[in-house]
C-alpha cells in the first residue's frame, strides 16, 4: 500500500478525520477525538508527519508506564496524564492520515505497536511493583502479569478484526484495512532481507499478528474467503451490507470495550486504590468473560452471513 499525497489545504471537519461514527465509543467523540483533531490541525500546520505523531506517542506512553512503577500518589497522577496525553497522540495520528491523505501500511502497524509498547511497559512496572513493594513472590506476579498481558494482546487483536471487519463493509474495499495472509505472504517473499530488512522484519510480525487476529473466528475466515470469491476486487452490493452491518452494529461496543478506555479506567483505578493486582484480576476474569461473550456473538452472525451469501452463488 503506497502512501498518499498530503493534502495540506483542503479544509477538513472532525467528522472527516474519523473512520466511522458506527464504530466509536461515546467517550472517544466527546474527548480523545475532539482534541486529536485539534492536534491534527496544529500538526498539520507545522508539517509533521502521522508517523513522527505515532513515535512521539510511543515514547509519552513509555515514560507513563516507567512512572506506575513508583508506590507514590504523585507520580501515578503524572504517569496517568502522560498515558492520556499519549493516547491523544495516538488518536491524532489516524486523524492526521485522513486530514492530510498521509496512511500507509506501516502507519497502521506502527499505530498498532503503539499501545502494545506502552502497556507492555506498564506490566512490567507493575510487576515490579507488586514484587518490590507490595511483598508479592516474583513468580506468583509473573504468572499473573504474564497470563494478563496474553489476555490483553489476544482481548485487542481479536476486537480490532471485528471492527476492521464492520468497517470493510461501511467503507468500503478501496478503504478497507483488512488483510489477507495470502497477499501479505507473496509480498513478504519478494523482499530481500538484504536490502529490505527492516520492511522484511516488519511484515513478518505483521503476518503473525493478522493470523492471530483470525485464529478463533472461522465462520469469520468463511466469511471473509466467500465474500473474496464472490465479490474479488470489488465491493460487496449495498443492500448486502446493510444487512451485516445491521446485526454487527449491536455488537460494535464489545469491541470497544476490549480496546483502550475500559481497561484504562481499570488500570487508574488500581493506582488510585494502591492495589495494583485488581488490574491483572480485570483483565483475565471482567475482559476474557467480555471477550468470549463477543466472539460467540460475532460468529453467529457471520454464520447467519455465510448462508446469506450462499444463496448469492
Amino acid at each position: 500500500m503506497k502512501e498518499k499525497q498530503p493534502q495540506q489545504n483542503k479544509k477538513v471537519t472532525l467528522k472527516d478525520t474519523l473512520k466511522s461514527l458506527e464504530t466509536e465509543e461515546w467517550f472517544d467523540l466527546v474527548f480523545y477525538r475532539k482534541i486529536g483533531y485539534a492536534w491534527a490541525l496544529l500538526f498539520r500546520k507545522l508539517h509533521i508527519t502521522p508517523n513522527a505523531v505515532t513515535i512521539a506517542s510511543i515514547f509519552i506512553g513509555a515514560a507513563a508506564g516507567v512512572l506506575f512503577y513508583y508506590d507514590n500518589i504523585f507520580l501515578s497522577l503524572l504517569g496517568m496524564f502522560l498515558l492520556v496525553w499519549a493516547n491523544s497522540y495516538d488518536s491524532a495520528d489516524g486523524q492526521l492520515a485522513r486530514m492530510t491523505g498521509q496512511y500507509s501500511r506501516l502507519g497502521r502497524i506502527l499505530d498498532g505497536a503503539c499501545g502494545d509498547i506502552w502497556f507492555i511497559i506498564i506490566y512490567i512496572s507493575l510487576l515490579l511493583r507488586l514484587v518490590i513493594t507490595d511483598d508479592f513472590l516474583f513468580w506468583h506476579a509473573f504468572v499473573l502479569a504474564a497470563v494478563a498481558g496474553y489476555c490483553h494482546i489476544l482481548q485487542a487483536q481479536i476486537a480490532d478484526c471485528y471492527r476492521t471487519l464492520h468497517l470493510f463493509f461501511v467503507n468500503g474495499r478501496a478503504k478497507s484495512e483488512l488483510e489477507e495472509v495470502s497477499i501479505l505472504k507473496e509480498e513478504y517473499k519478494k523482499l530481500s532481507w538484504k536490502s529490505n530488512w527492516f520492511k522484511k522484519l516488519i511484515m513478518a510480525f505483521y503476518i503473525n499478528h493478522t493470523k492471530s487476529q483470525q485464529q478463533f473466528s472461522p465462520q469469520m475466515r468463511q466469511m471473509r474467503h466467500k465474500i473474496n470469491q464472490l465479490y474479488p476486487n470489488r465491493d460487496v452490493p449495498s443492500a448486502l451490507a446493510q444487512q451485516y452491518r445491521a446485526m454487527s452494529r449491536p455488537l460494535v461496543k464489545y469491541t470497544n470495550i476490549l480496546t483502550f478506555n475500559t481497561r484504562v479506567a481499570a488500570l487508574f483505578i488500581s493506582l488510585l486504590l494502591d492495589q495494583v493486582w485488581i488490574y491483572f484480576v480485570f483483565e483475565i476474569t471482567i475482559m476474557n468473560a467480555i471477550l468470549i461473550y463477543m466472539i460467540v456473538k460475532y460468529e453467529k452472525v457471520c454464520k447467519i452471513f455465510n448462508n446469506i451469501l450462499d444463496e448469492q452463488q
